[in-house]
């Protein structure tokens, strides 16, 4: 999470275009403070991190996905090589007009 706050107070302070000392007055604390979870010497807690990026009119948005290790009893790097070895059946170079019987137009149908 260290590295993330930083990333995170790094980015909202270069694009609200802030100085250190206005990033640490608008959001209640010292610039001492915020140079040090800057620079990794603090890590910030989740509501310090959230108060200080919505002092420079950001949000954090998290999203919670289920990790996915396997489908349909098979692992993912092992789903992963069966479709290697299936995409390996289809031509690498498609033939662009294919010799597929053609169908007359029936009356009503649209044609290109």
């Amino acid at each position: 999470m260290q590295n993330t706050s930083r990333q995170l107070l790094s980015e909202a302070l270069s694009r609200k275009g802030l100085s250190l000392r206005e990033m640490a007055r608008r959001a209640g604390t010292s610039h001492a403070t915020i140079s040090a979870y800057m620079s990794g010497r603090k890590s910030p807690s989740m509501d310090t991190l959230m108060r200080i990026v919505g002092a420079c009119d950001f949000a954090v948005d998290f999203d919670l996905r289920p990790r996915v290790r396997e489908a349909n009893g098979l692992s993912r790097g092992e789903e992963l090589e069966a479709v290697l070895r299936l995409a390996d059946e289809f031509p690498a170079n498609p033939v662009k007009d294919p010799n597929y019987p053609k169908f007359p137009a029936r009356q009503g149908d649209r044609t290109a």
